[in-house]
């Protein structure tokens, strides 16, 4: 499968055990050639056991010596797979690899991208989960840290950045050679390196060094004081609620181009995906807070992970969880994104109830045997049930013993490694609570609650009884304790008014709240008001009358918030039709003042048309996009509202006079006021238009002569692939499965533009060929690209009993591993998931 040591659970306890690492220092050589760089390793270390034997990883091309103790290591029988064996150790050990190593394409390693627009190369390291190997030779473990120290000679006109500051540089035959100060004790994937002609803008804060870097090409996009802002708002509100400083002297955000993942929190040099996150074109804050929580992810990751990192990668959830929590924790205390509560229940949260709800679902807490299961958990339940579940332990415990509790944490393990049992430990000491058993009830356990309100009334219209029943699925049968609030909203000059807010426990199967006996029924019975807990939720027949009249009637997003995942749960699970969700969304959302809550909709009525009986989709369709041409055209001209409602109206426009109209946006003709085409939304147009075949394949063309830049191609490629013609789908299907070299980026692209709602006919093929793909797809990428293949290319638009019949059989091999099988089941299950709704909704015609 993987082209690297695939390290296992047990042989990581054993050498850590054995092994105390003390230094490495790394030189690298990066004007050997645009494919290979020499890496020169000097590890010191101790053994306990002198005497024993012992490995080390290095991902090398070729290793050209290695010597241990000053005597040579038969390098023979070295494999990338096996690492290098390392005998006879001595009581302290001095270990020196040289080797020549291959830049990186796939975003692991040291990844080496040229920019089409200038023909510079820029790099940038990604070493998450353990690929530091593939840049230089390493014990490649989150337990055994060390102090690194970093030289590298590059050409002269580039510049470097890593963990630390550089102590000196001197310039040679027109090579730069910098060299960094040692760092403190660290572990591996946390290690950086960025080169290349990298753009600085440089700022101070509080004492530290803020750097902020992107392409040359890309110079003109970056916001530096929209960053730093919130950076420094960040560096302030952790300072004062972790107890300890950021220990480095500087912090570095990089924006990585052909980046795989949202961001990565190397210690002092964070990298961010400048596709995602350097806009090149107007946007709206519902961007911006995304970049906000992204630039709070990772700046809490300094002290959760970095400064204090998990022993091992079963507690990989809560290093993620803590950062996830943290950073809208943040932005709500210290940013103007006051509503990021909101944000994390629409975006993060359904996030994780779908991921709980597949058949693949897991504890948050998993083990992890080896480094390749660890990337298939990089999921819903890792980052958000996770988040939600801390969540709910900061207001068990209340936040000043949180923050007490943590400060105790990061004092005592500084540096170190630490576990969950640790943390909680800190947090028992802290608030003087047990919290063992809430530990286990959430986190040893899997699936998702629903809670759903049984209510009678008599005849006056006052409850004479009211309880909460919590549902659990039977392959989960974890029936959990939820503090919840309940809220009592009536309607009030067309306002829902919250009268009344109870707070309780809701546990077992059925738990009464007597304090609403006699009172009036309210117009909407809200559970879960302020969203306290993890559970699904459900509204009675009258509530959801209500809501789905006066949604935006709540004064609060998170209650509306907390509608929409109830009618978007509803739809998932067959209780609520297709078209009475896009009613919904038709008549509710244009009313909604939220962004945030906008956006995630929009994200959802494309998977709300095609749970819908196919003979009342193209309706819907056409619904919607009439809604979104009147929302865009009443909105506030360059608003947030008309940006967002104009991307809508582009990808549901199907009439021949609405194509007509995207047309003319292109050319310049007919643009609603206020309205900028600009590059982002020229390169959306372009996609939406060349699918549905309204403009030929040539305007992908025109489109990329205007905007030759590296997103421009990565856009391009999307555009290709969906092209309405069988050729272009074997075109686009031959580079994703077959060519060599494909940069990941492009094929995520490739696989982006493939499937199209309206082009069932063309795909229909692709069911078994992709089939027949996954193995071999497995055995040729690495693990993170593969597993990226499995879940991106499986066939969910084809929706269709004959996909089931042909997915079954491919899963009735069980030989296959469950990391190759994983996203085939998920698949499978969108499918199956997909034909319910639809039977469910033909039964609403």
């Amino acid at each position: 499968m993987a082209d690297t040591h695939i390290l296992t659970q047990i042989d990581a306890a054993e050498r850590a055990r054995l092994l105390h690492v003390d230094s490495y220092d790394v030189a690298l050589d990066l004007t050997v050639g645009d494919t290979t760089f020499i890496s020169r390793s000097r590890v010191r270390f101790s053994c306990n056991e002198p005497g024993a034997n012992t490995f080390i990883e290095i991902a090398a091309e070729d290793i050209r010596s290695a010597t241990l103790n000053g005597q040579p290591v038969d390098i023979s029988a070295y494999t990338r797979q096996d690492g290098l064996a390392l005998s006879g150790l001595a009581a302290d050990n001095d270990l020196v690899v040289e080797a020549e190593c291959r830049y990186s394409s796939s975003g692991q390693g040291l990844h080496r991208m040229t920019d089409r627009a200038d023909g510079e190369s820029y790099l940038y390291s990604q070493f998450e989960v353990a690929d530091a190997q593939q840049m230089f030779a390493c014990f490649d473990q989150p337990d055994l840290k060390a102090q690194f120290g970093l030289t590298v000679t590059m050409p002269e006109h580039w510049r470097a950045i890593s963990n630390m500051p550089a102590s000196g540089e001197t310039i040679t035959d027109g090579k730069r050679t910098v060299q960094f100060e040692q760092s403190p004790r660290m572990s591996t994937y946390i290690t950086a390196l960025c080169a290349g002609p990298y753009h600085e803008v440089t700022t101070e804060h509080d004492g530290f060094t803020f750097g902020l870097y992107c392409r040359q090409s890309m110079k003109q996009y970056l916001d530096p004081e929209s960053v730093f802002e919130i950076t420094r708002q960040g560096f302030d509100h952790f300072h004062d609620a972790f107890g300890v400083r950021y220990p480095l002297p500087k912090y570095d955000q990089v924006f990585a181009p052909e980046y795989n993942m949202g961001a990565m929190e190397n210690f002092g040099c964070v990298t961010i995906a400048e596709s995602s996150f350097l806009f090149r074109s107007q946007v709206t804050d519902f961007e911006r807070e995304q970049l906000a929580n992204v630039i709070l992810h990772e700046l809490a990751h300094m002290w959760f992970g970095d400064l204090v990192t998990m022993r091992w990668w079963d507690d990989l959830w809560l290093n993620e969880s803590f950062a996830e929590w943290a950073s809208h924790w943040a932005n709500v205390e210290a940013t103007r994104y006051t509503g990021a509560w909101t944000t994390f229940l629409s975006l993060r949260k359904n996030w994780g109830y779908r991921q709980d709800q597949l058949p693949t679902t897991h504890p948050v807490y998993t083990d992890m045997p080896d480094v390749e299961a660890v990337a298939t958990n990089f999921d819903g339940i890792t980052y958000a049930k996770g988040a939600s579940i801390l969540k709910q332990l900061v207001a068990y415990v209340g936040i000043d013993s949180f923050k007490t509790g943590l400060a105790a944490y990061f004092q005592k393990h500084q540096w170190g490694n630490a576990t969950f049992d640790d943390l909680l430990g800190a947090l028992e000491a802290a608030s003087g609570r047990e919290l063992r058993e809430f530990a286990d009830t959430w986190l040893a356990t899997a699936g998702v609650s629903t809670l759903r309100p049984e209510v009678s009334v008599d005849a006056d219209g006052n409850y004479t009884s009211v309880a909460v029943r919590q549902e659990v699925p039977s392959e989960h049968p974890t029936l959990r304790t939820h503090r919840i609030g309940v809220g009592l909203y009536n309607l009030v000059d067309g306002s829902l008014v919250r009268s009344e807010r109870i707070e309780l426990d809701v546990t077992g199967e059925l738990t009464e709240i007597p304090e609403l006996v006699g009172k009036p029924r309210p117009d909407v019975l809200l559970l879960n008001d302020d969203d306290l807990t993890y559970c699904k939720l459900r509204l009675d027949a009258e509530s959801m009358a209500t809501v789905v009249e006066h949604i935006a009637g709540f004064e609060d997003s998170l209650a509306r918030a907390l509608c929409w995942a109830a009618a978007w749960d509803m739809l998932r699970d067959g209780e609520l039709p297709a078209r009475d969700f896009m009613r919904l969304a038709t008549s509710g959302l244009p009313a909604e003042a939220d962004i945030n809550l906008v956006s995630a909709v929009h994200r959802q009525v494309g998977t709300a048309i095609s749970y819908a009986d196919p003979g009342v989709a193209p309706q819907l369709r056409e619904d919607l996009a009439a809604t979104a041409k009147r929302v865009m055209l009443a909105a506030e001209p360059g608003g947030d509202m008309q940006r967002a409602w104009a991307r809508a109206f582009a990808s549901a426009a199907r009439s021949d006079a609405d194509l007509s109209l995207l047309r003319g946006w292109l050319d310049g003709d007919g643009i609603p006021e206020g309205l900028t085409v600009d590059t982002d939304l020229r390169w959306h147009l372009v996609v939406c238009l060349v699918g549905l075949g309204a403009v030929p394949e040539s305007a992908i063309d025109a489109e990329l002569e205007r905007d030759n830049t590296a997103d421009g191609e990565r856009l391009s490629l999307i555009a290709r692939a969906i092209v309405p013609t069988a050729e272009a789908k074997a075109a686009a299907w031959e580079r994703i499965t077959t060519e060599e070299g494909l940069p990941n980026f492009a094929r995520r692209s490739l696989m982006s533009g493939f499937a199209h709602p309206d082009q069932v006919e063309l795909l229909r093929p692709y069911v078994e060929r992709y089939l027949e793909a996954v193995d071999g797809m497995w055995k040729r990428l690495g693990t993170e690209q593969a597993i990226e293949f499995i879940s991106t290319a499986f066939p969910r638009l084809v929706v269709e009993p004959a996909t089931l019949a042909a997915t079954d059989a491919w899963l009735a091999d069980e030989s296959r591993s469950g990391a190759m099988r994983r996203g085939v089941l998920e698949g499978r299950d969108d499918i199956d998931r997909a034909l319910r709704a639809r039977a469910r909704d033909a039964k609403a015609g």
